[in-house]
């Protein structure tokens, strides 16, 4: 029907995609040893098992179902044969100029279910349609790649054996379209669908016993073949579903034999030869397509590893052969080309849901470190704009020691992490600091590092765990948060809970801690989040009801307005409303203060109620009966210890004749500006006792520690600061925007 010029070009388009697909065989198989599984161990490794299982199965599917093929053309044959064996007919011209003149051209017929040529016929031809019934003719060289196991060295038989055969037959092919061309007439060549017996000498029985053989063959080498394919699936232990087809080695694969005839009994009953063709043809074409997308990736990446013996083959060969196989695909049916890459993907998802993770190298690997790696340069260094600004939290797990030994971080943690991100996108560094020396500890850190990425799992946060083995907390932390990440991708935000422990437990080393670890902070210009009543922090399906509110007293970059942004999108808090509260002094303008704020939100897109509350002067008194009583007592408590504290350290200076130390340096008391500090504490619990009381969450700017001030006396502020305050965040921003007006 297609005529010597669609034949020729139809067996050249099909030898083509054989022949590049076949460089990138030898290629990938010359890139090491190979094991048993052929085109799924060439795909798996180099694509993953995802693909490498979902591909291989395919191509199981297709060679079980080729055998099917191979046994009807057989039976078929056998029929033909015996009626009407050695006739000759006038449609046989020999050799003949006019003859291959007439067969030139195309005549597509419609034909009747036995393929003969009939205007009422049901079966449309085309060349799309002789594209999909005579691929299966060129699908033979996988055939050495199945049986990879029992070669004797796979990296010389595969691409000799598999290019000298494509070649050959190739040759073989288009010599026959010719010769056919030249020696029937168009009517014989449609209707006597077993011309070379016709015109065999000295009788036709060899021909049909030599079909009869071959077909045989080839039956028998697909039902060979499939089994050791899905053998190597199952031995690779991916999917548990296939554990029934494991074997060992070197012996044979009786339960995926049984399997694979089971299969191909299936399709010989259906019968119809020219319906399973296409189906075969699909999952070839979806295994060629594999091996030359497995070869193109591995070719473009050019990692360390890829070193094959085979020399001559280039990325772009691979590249066209894979587009080659997929425009193949699409000519011979459309349809069937969405049920088979359908099938593929349904068998990706499962494997990737419920398989196991291979212990092998893949392509996507080296794919995605090459991406990180191009991203990370074209971030630069420079300040990311708002606009693209992403928190990257660095989560201190243990910054006070005093969680169970088999308790990498606090429970809460990775749930306030993920309040962080939008919608779970983002990266989080887990941190923790090991005490002592790094030769001494180093298997203990990585013992560690791997029960806190566990956790990390469990906790379905995204994110990395990182363990550093230091001579203490202070120094660890200070290198940590110098060093930690690359370029634009450093965390930007350290977060940590509130050492609400340390006044319970008398730990005396906690208050230079902590100003250590935000004054490194500071420096090093990283926003500080801290988190007061963790315990309490609610998890995702924990819903939160009432307020988010800000006490806003210092420009920090729109960090605390963004956080709370944040936490409106996670299920718990995405009920609650937000609420600004600005500190501002007695003689301010009010309104205009909050005229000028509510535009500010406005024009960020975030919504919010505003009010301004006014307070006397920072350091005035506070009158009686303007503070709680809960306040007033813990700020008369914390004044004694704070005085005591003081006696105490000039006591020590005085006996031992040395400058007031505190925290192991020099340090500077002015006790009115100590008391001016208590009393701005004060005032500010005081206000958020009387407003956010109820409230969900609150989120409260973090003052710096005072130039020159004892760590203790800082703490004794932070602690009259969150008194009574069952969840606070307290939030320092950084020198940059983290918000923009603009689109």
């Amino acid at each position: 029907m297609g005529g010597i010029g669609d034949a020729l070009l139809l067996v050249s388009l099909c030898g083509l995609c054989t022949f590049l697909t076949g460089i990138s065989l030898s290629a990938i198989a010359t890139n090491g040893a190979m094991k048993g599984g052929g085109p799924y161990y060439l795909i798996g490794r180099a694509l993953g098992p995802e693909v490498g299982v979902s591909i291989g199965l395919c191509f199981f599917l297709g060679n079980a179902v080729a055998g099917a093929l191979y046994v009807l053309g057989a039976v078929e044959t056998f029929l033909k044969a015996l009626p009407s064996a050695g006739i000759f007919t006038a449609g046989v011209t020999g050799l003949s100029l006019e003859s291959f003149k007439d067969n030139w051209s195309s005549d597509y017929k419609n034909t009747n279910s036995a393929g003969i040529p009939d205007a009422e016929g049901n079966v449309h031809w085309n060349f799309h349609a002789l594209v999909g019934l005579f691929f299966p003719a060129v699908t033979g060289i996988m055939a050495g790649s199945n049986r990879s196991a029992s070669l004797e060295d796979t990296q010389r038989s595969i691409p000799i054996g598999t290019l000298a055969a494509t070649l050959t037959t190739t040759g073989l092919y288009l010599v026959s379209v010719l010769l056919f061309g030249a020696v029937a007439t168009r009517d014989k060549l449609l209707t006597d669908r077993l011309l070379t017996a016709t015109i065999a000498w000295p009788f036709p029985a060899i021909v049909h016993i030599g079909i009869i053989l071959s077909t045989l063959g080839a039956a028998l080498q697909s039902l060979t073949g499939a089994p050791r394919l899905l053998a190597a699936i199952s031995n690779d232990d991916i999917l548990p579903v296939l554990n029934y087809f494991k074997v060992a080695e070197g012996s044979e694969p009786y339960m995926a034999t049984l399997f694979t005839a089971f299969i191909c009994m299936g399709c010989v009953i259906i019968g119809n030869l020219d319906l399973i063709t296409p189906t075969v043809t699909m999952f070839f074409l979806l295994c060629y397509s594999g091996v030359n997308l497995s070869c193109f990736l591995l070719d473009l990446l050019d990692a360390p590893s890829w070193r094959p013996r085979w020399k001559f083959h280039h990325w772009s060969f691979s590249l066209l052969g894979a587009s080659l196989c997929i425009v193949i695909m699409f000519l011979i049916s459309w349809s069937f080309t969405v049920v088979s890459l359908a099938l593929a993907s349904l068998i990706y998802y499962y494997v990737s849901i419920k398989g196991k993770a291979g212990d092998w190298g893949d392509g996507f690997k080296s794919a995605y470190f090459q991406l990180a790696l191009r991203s990370l340069r074209s971030l630069g260094a420079n300040q990311v704009h708002p606009k693209n600004w992403y928190p990257i939290p660095l989560i201190f797990c243990r910054p006070w020691g005093k969680l169970p030994e088999n308790v990498p971080c606090h429970p809460k943690l990775a749930d306030f992490a993920n309040c962080m991100k939008k919608k779970g996108r983002g990266m989080s560094i887990f941190i923790n600091i090991l005490d002592g020396d790094y030769h001494e500890r180093a298997e203990d850190a990585k013992a560690a590092c791997k029960q806190l990425d566990t956790y990390i799992n469990y906790k379905n946060c995204e994110g990395v765990a990182e363990i550093v083995v230091a001579p203490n907390m202070s120094e660890g932390f200070r290198g940590v948060v110098q060093t930690m990440g690359l370029g634009n991708l450093k965390p930007n935000i350290v977060v940590m809970r509130y050492p609400e422990i340390w006044r319970r437990e008398n730990l005396k080393e906690i208050p230079g801690r902590f100003v250590g670890i935000i004054n490194d902070c500071i420096v090093a210009n990283k926003a500080v989040v801290i988190v007061k009543g963790l315990d309490e922090w609610p998890n995702e399906y924990q819903r939160q009801y009432g307020t988010i509110d800000l006490y806003w007293i210092v420009r920090d970059g729109g960090l605390m307005l963004l956080l709370s942004q944040l936490l409106l999108t996670k299920e718990s808090f995405e009920s609650c409303k937000i609420q600004v509260f600005c500190i501002a002094e007695e003689d301010t303008d009010a309104e205009g203060l909050k005229a000028d704020v509510k535009k500010f939100l406005y024009d960020l897109r975030m919504q919010a109620e505003v009010f301004v509350i006014a307070i006397k002067s920072w350091d005035v008194q506070p009158e009686n009966g303007s503070q709680p009583d809960e306040s007033k007592e813990a700020f008369t408590a914390a004044q004694q210890r704070v005085a005591d504290y003081l006696a105490e350290i000039k006591e020590t200076a005085k006996k031992e004749g040395t400058p007031l130390m505190a925290d192991g340096k020099p340090v500077i008391v002015n006790e009115q500006l100590v008391e001016k500090f208590l009393y701005t504490t004060l005032k500010l619990n005081s206000t958020i006792l009387r407003y956010s009381r109820m409230a969900a969450v609150v989120l409260v700017s973090l003052p710096p520690p005072p130039v020159s001030h004892p760590a203790y006396c800082y703490m004794e502020y932070m602690d009259l600061l969150v008194d009574n305050l069952p969840r606070l965040l307290m939030v320092r921003g950084y020198r940059r925007d983290v918000v923009t007006l603009f689109t």
